[in-house]
């Protein structure tokens, strides 16, 4: 029996022994940073950071993390680094001024698995064709968005079904953001499909639904631990597996609209972006510009994805601010009042009339915080940020909360306050910090459209409606942060005015 203990204990200690030689060679082998790498916290190995991570809040942890390490400092995310960059002056830099060096995206496994091994899209892809499908969408947007007269009207007549259900609540108390997603998401909607949605439409609620879901979960804890452990994670259960089952319901739903395209596109008459992108699919199928149909699909979701949860969001925020901030809910009513009037719908001529509500909407843009950090970027060459050398190749994450929050370019950073928009004569003041639709070549190409519809949608309902929250009743300003920054769940109060 002694010898059989024996020989176990000697088949263990084996086992041990392999594990932990096995275990040591990774850590020697692992590749040494190169002289004047980015500094950073100790690192886990194999590990490394990814559980140091505030997982709540990952944004004012990350931002903290420069107090310690300086503007430009290293993390690990499992084995891979990731530089990150913090403040105006640092982000400026990377986004800016190396616009060229920091275009294009790291691959990312999660990424890969959403796109179907294509990494291609508007936002993931890179090279000619990301410029291609950049410069075609923007396009579009101007055709079938800004450059038609028709968009503020649509906008309008959205906001009108907007008001119209918010009217139905009676002055009780309700839940807008349902309401909200469904009328910015119309938007898109009408500019990518050429029709709206019903609000009672369950394939439309459907969708809202799995976009919304993406949009937390492809920027929380789990994506990084995909990202970080993919051959681990892929076999696990958990909210990470909902990322995947999110988008191919949508991509099923995206589908069927392009379908239904091809059924009755009239060349000479195109009604949207499907039926530009099915056009040109024609004529550069072979040209591996990206114009596949498997890529439009990819391409709607990621329009949808960007043109209806970030604007929603803000109009989200907008309100919660608003309630929060009564005497500036009158200030801007006053103005809406005062320029518009309460018989016309408002236009975008308007604007330049209404400083004080434009600094309004830009401040809830600043606090709302809506894209906390940014989408990973990636060194096309050896270079230097802050007198740190970022070799070609490293994951560089520009840190957007640390700009909109910067103590060196905002006067009071953690309060709400218009007048970081104002100049001493009231006029509207533009502010080169301001990035909340980051910056460069990257930059967020719907920006202009979004500005439309936060100004519109913001004007006609403070035109209709007096917003607050029950009676005793504080709501919260710390969100839940994943790709973006949602309020935690509230209601509100929409009394007529």
């Amino acid at each position: 029996m002694w010898l059989y203990v024996w020989c176990q204990w000697c088949g263990l200690s084996g086992t041990l022994f392999f594990i932990f030689a096995v275990f040591l060679l990774i850590c020697l082998g692992k590749k040494r940073d190169p002289p004047h790498f980015p500094p950073g916290p100790p690192a886990l190995p194999i590990l490394g950071n990814i559980f140091s991570i505030d997982s709540k809040q990952p944004h004012i942890y990350l931002t903290k993390l420069a107090d310690v390490y300086g503007n430009v400092f290293c993390i690990r995310l499992g084995r891979h680094k990731t530089v990150f960059v913090t403040g105006w002056k640092m982000v400026k830099e990377a986004l800016v001024t190396q616009a060229d060096n920091f275009v294009d995206r790291p691959y990312s496994p999660m990424v890969t698995r959403i796109y179907g091994g294509n990494s291609a899209g508007l936002f993931f892809s890179n090279g000619s064709v990301w410029k291609r499908q950049r410069r075609f969408a923007m396009t579009v947007l101007r055709t079938f968005g800004l450059a038609k007269s028709s968009t503020e009207q649509s906008i309008c007549e959205e906001s009108q079904h907007l008001q119209e259900a918010m009217e139905k609540e009676e002055g009780e108390p309700f839940d807008p953001v349902p309401l909200l997603n469904k009328a910015v998401s119309n938007i898109i909607c009408q500019i990518v499909f050429g029709r709206r949605f019903d609000y009672s439409d369950t394939d439309f609620q459907g969708m809202l639904t799995n976009l919304t879901d993406m949009a937390y979960l492809e920027g929380s804890v789990w994506a990084l631990l995909y990202d970080a452990f993919p051959a681990l994670m892929k076999h696990l259960p958990g909210p990470h597996n909902s990322i995947f089952s999110s988008s191919k319901s949508l991509e099923t739903m995206i589908r069927r609209e392009i379908d239904r395209h091809k059924q009755d596109l009239d060349p000479s008459n195109p009604r949207d972006y499907i039926d530009k992108f099915l056009m040109e699919e024609r004529h550069n199928r072979r040209n591996n510009t990206g114009f596949e149909e498997e890529n439009l699909v990819l391409c709607c979701l990621d329009l949808f994805l960007a043109g209806s949860e970030t604007t929603s969001k803000t109009l989200q925020w907008g309100l919660i601010y608003l309630i929060a901030n009564p005497h500036i809910q009158d200030k801007v009513q006053a103005e809406v009042d005062r320029v518009v009037g309460q018989t016309r719908l408002p236009t975008m001529a308007d604007r330049t009339a209404m400083p004080y509500t434009e600094a309004v909407i830009h401040e809830i843009q600043r606090m709302g915080n809506i894209v906390p950090l940014n989408g990973l970027r990636m060194a096309a060459k050896d270079t230097t940020l802050g007198g740190y050398v970022i070799p070609k190749g490293t994951a560089v994450m520009p840190n957007l909360t640390s700009v909109l929050f910067d103590q060196t370019e905002w006067e009071t950073p953690d309060t709400f306050n218009p007048e970081h928009f104002l100049d001493a004569d009231g006029k509207f003041l533009r502010k080169e910090a301001f990035l909340p639709f980051s910056a460069g070549k990257r930059a967020c190409l719907g920006e202009s459209l979004a500005r439309m519809e936060l100004f519109l949608f913001f004007v006609t309902l403070l035109q209709r409606f007096h917003f607050s929250a029950a009676a005793g009743v504080e709501l919260r300003t710390e969100g839940i942060v994943g790709a973006t920054r949602t309020p935690h769940p509230f209601k509100i109060i929409a009394n007529p005015r």
